[in-house]
């Protein structure tokens, strides 16, 4: 180190946080550090130009008239702000906020802060130096009255102008709040961007959307004009080449293009001159199509902006009709049937043209469609029949109806409209039970085969799907077909693409939101304004965009009430919730105290162990009630069938009705009397103790066997199940375990040193849930599971849970 050259010492010394220890090492580094030029061209490389000064002066026993002297002709930003605030600090005659807690100046000697000011005075003359008549509240004045007419104004831009270009106005530190709010006077003024450029300032990206918001706002007390706005978008975009509109305000200022038609208009005119990098007809097109699968479409202002925008910008594209359809059909403001002739007067102002029973059809499957009556009554007078006369007869509305609702039992959120056509229509219900049935009904050999694992991973099943499933666009349409459209970046082809249309497919562009132009602003000033400059947002998710309707009645749970837990549709919805993994149904299938449950069987076990599924906890918890085992749903639905037409035949003659002799056989060797002997006569006496309290002999006695208590007829039924289902639940994990095995054995062949797992995520499951189901058999019952009962490699994952039965307890008996 002390060979080092001066050179090299200052490389180093300038990368130090603090170079006062490094200057303690020997006596050459603290002669080095004391020289005036290094030590100014470290203030200069560590912060650079605009900060140098500021934090020099916050250095005061380091400072001299030497160093101040360098500083200033090497480049150091000195601004009369700056001046003004030192001033104020040093002499205590004013607090700003951000050097409220620190000394700053003031360990600044008297001699050289006098220097400091002889300096100041020969660069800017006479300085103002009274309370609020510094450049900063000069500048926030000017920020505050943004929002006036010109008229009452107190500070004109052209007052800003001379700050920023003959007294170098800008912050000199990222502490001082006008740091974050400078790029605003951009927004108010582009024309002020050259001035502060020449100062050192630089526009980050991530204060794009914040300026041109700003621009757009809407201000009622403002006499602007669309050619104001305009013009400031140009001029900006025009003096810094990376300052562009993006998408993202674009679809702001759409979302708020009734209450701010100025800004509406000036976003029309710079689409129409050519002066936006998209087209507004395709944002407009892509933001109606948002509210596609959102429940904002419910509300009255969104319905209002949809109208407006599709009057503004017409589109073809089978979205943005359902979209519009929807807020004709179902106005937010409207709880009642809308009569035909008001969605006559409504489509005519829109001019969207002919509705066509594939709109119509669309409309009724979607999952926000409440109602159908308006939707119906539309079909029966304006629509065509297939004899060509106008009007559906009732025969053809029928049929809609049973079509619609074959359709709707897929779409989870519907229970309510079913319940509503059922009681409507009564051809429904059986409609239903055959479509589900002809084509829902699934079994194991409908499933894709257990060694294709991508297969398995993305199967899933049409009904009962989990409330986080997001379904694609094609989902709102009655034929997927026949709506498939390309996308807006689809729509040129490559050598018809201009630059304009290339830089559409760019992610700077922003992304799109429905949030209004004024909710961001107030986000925007909401947040820390030091922090603005690292933030990136677009929008903020509400409750508004979430896919399903505010209080849905799920066609699962409306399904076991119409049909009933113990019928065959009911079966196939479970088998369906189960392998969706829709917990929610299951609960309400197998949980619910309010009604009967929908029995668990073997076979939707075998088809968890076939996709490689866990296994719900909510059927855990039902098999710890010890339910009735079943191997499938036939078994069940054939006792329910038997027991209808026995009571049907009771009904039909009473008089015939024959007593069967009911005879119930208790094994003697059974399972939950083993280890017990008959009390003798006696036992029920008082029996003598000859043990001293308290003694070793007491201690002795309580180790004799205490008796079981006997189990009732329902206990001992509960537990036959339970250890019923253990048994064919073990069997399933073998098997399992063995095509495991056998699986490992075949991949490791083909491909050697290749690590294959023993287990999957279904024999993990089972094992785990075995034990609890064995434990709780045992706790309850009693019961000690025999060798056979437990599967070899079940508890290969976790040896410390193996079970282990306890030795018998014997009866000590002391011969005295």
């Amino acid at each position: 180190m002390e060979r080092l050259c001066d050179e090299v010492l200052q490389l180093i010394f300038y990368e130090l946080q603090d170079p006062t220890s490094f200057t303690l090492v020997s006596k050459r580094f603290y002669q080095f550090s004391q020289d005036p030029y290094l030590r100014a061209h470290y203030f200069l490389c560590r912060y650079g130009p605009l900060q140098a000064m500021f934090h020099a002066l916050g250095r005061g026993k380091l400072l001299t008239e030497r160093m101040l002297d360098i500083l200033i002709s090497s480049g150091a930003h000195c601004s009369r702000y700056l001046i003004q605030v030192a001033m104020h600090h040093y002499f205590h005659t004013q607090t700003h906020h951000f050097l409220r807690s620190s000394a700053w100046v003031r360990s600044v000697p008297l001699p050289v802060f006098l220097h400091f000011m002889q300096i100041a005075s020969n660069r800017y003359d006479d300085i103002p130096r009274g309370k609020g008549q510094d450049d900063g509240s000069i500048f926030a004045m000017f920020l505050n009255e943004s929002r006036y007419p010109p008229s009452q104004k107190r500070v004109s831009w052209e007052t800003v102008r001379d700050m920023i270009d003959k007294y170098h106005f800008f912050p000199f530190s990222v502490k001082d709040p006008i740091m974050a709010h400078f790029p605003l006077a951009l927004a108010i003024e582009p024309r002020l961007l050259p001035y502060a450029v020449a100062n050192g300032f630089r526009m980050d990206s991530k204060y794009r959307d914040f300026v041109f918001r700003k621009m757009f706002e809407n201000v009622e007390a403002s006499d602007r004009k669309p050619e104001d706005i305009v013009q400031n978008v140009t001029e900006l975009c025009r003096l810094d080449s990376t300052m562009f509109l993006t998408r993202t305000v674009a679809a702001e200022i759409c979302m708020e293009a009734r209450a701010n038609d100025v800004g509406f208009n000036a976003l029309k005119r710079l689409n129409k001159g050519g002066h936006l990098l998209f087209d507004l007809s395709v944002l407009v097109q892509d933001l109606l199509k948002l509210f596609l699968k959102t429940r904002s479409i419910t509300s009255a202002n969104a319905q209002n902006v949809i109208r407006f925008l599709y009057s503004e910008f017409p589109s073809s594209d089978p979205a943005v009709r359902l979209v519009v359809l929807l807020t004709v059909f179902l106005p937010a403001n409207s709880l009642n049937n809308v009569a035909v002739a008001t969605i006559k007067s409504r489509l005519e102002e829109l001019k969207f043209g002919p509705v066509t029973k594939q709109d119509l059809y669309n409309l009724l499957i979607h999952p926000f469609t409440d109602r159908c009556e308006s939707i119906l009554n539309y079909m029966r007078t304006e629509m065509v029949s297939d004899q060509g006369h106008q009007g559906l007869s009732e025969k053809e509305i029928n049929r809609v109806v049973n079509d619609v609702a074959a359709r709707l039992v897929e779409i989870d959120c519907k229970g309510k409209t079913l319940k509503k056509l059922c009681d409507s229509f009564p051809s429904v219900h059986e409609v239903i039970a055959r479509a589900v049935l002809d084509a829902h009904q699934i079994d194991l050999h409908d499933l894709p085969q257990a060694d294709d694992t991508d297969a398995c991973a993305r199967f899933r099943v049409k009904l009962c799907r989990d409330t986080n499933f997001r379904p694609s666009e094609l989902d709102y349409f009655w034929d997927s077909r026949a709506t498939i459209a390309p996308t807006s970046s689809k729509n040129v082809e490559p050598e018809e693409m201009h630059g304009m249309a290339e830089a559409v497919d760019t992610p700077e562009l922003g992304e799109i939101g429905q949030e209004s132009l004024t909710t961001m602003i107030r986000q925007d000033e909401l947040a820390p304004g030091r922090n603005r400059r690292r933030m990136s947002y677009f929008s903020s998710y509400t409750d508004f965009l979430s896919h399903l309707p505010l209080e849905p009645l799920l066609v699962g749970r409306w399904v076991k009430v119409e049909y009933g837990p113990r019928s065959s549709v009911a079966a196939v919805f479970m088998t369906h919730a189960i392998l969706n993994e829709n917990s929610s149904i299951i609960r309400d299938y197998l949980l619910s105290k309010n009604s009967a449950t929908v029995p668990v069987t073997l076979k939707h076990f075998q088809m968890l162990a076939r996709m490689n599924r866990p296994i719900n906890y909510n059927i855990i918890a039902y098999l710890l009630s010890c339910p009735e085992f079943y191997r499938s749903e036939e078994e069940y639905l054939s006792q329910c069938e038997a027991i209808k037409r026995t009571e049907f035949k009771k009904v039909k003659n009473p008089s015939s009705i024959s007593l069967p002799q009911v005879s119930v056989v208790i094994p003697q060797n059974s399972l939950f009397t083993r280890g017990r002997k008959r009390p003798r006569r006696n036992a029920a006496t008082t029996i003598q103790s000859y043990a001293v309290p308290d003694s070793d002999d007491e201690s002795k006695l309580m180790e004799v066997e205490e008796e079981v208590k006997p189990l009732d007829t329902k206990e001992r039924r509960e537990a036959l199940n339970l250890q019923t289902w253990i048994k064919h639940l073990g069997e399933v994990l073998k098997t399992e375990q063995a095509r495991l095995r056998q699986r490992k054995k075949r991949l490791e062949e083909e491909n050697p040193g290749t690590i294959i797992p023993d287990k999957n995520i279904f024999v993990r499951s089972l094992s785990s849930e075995l034990r609890l189901l064995r434990k709780h058999n045992r706790e309850r019952y009693g019961h000690q599971p025999k060798e056979n009962d437990v599967p070899v490699d079940e508890y290969d994952d976790d040896g410390e849970y193996v079970y282990r039965g306890t030795r018998t307890k014997k009866a000590r008996v002391n011969n005295a």
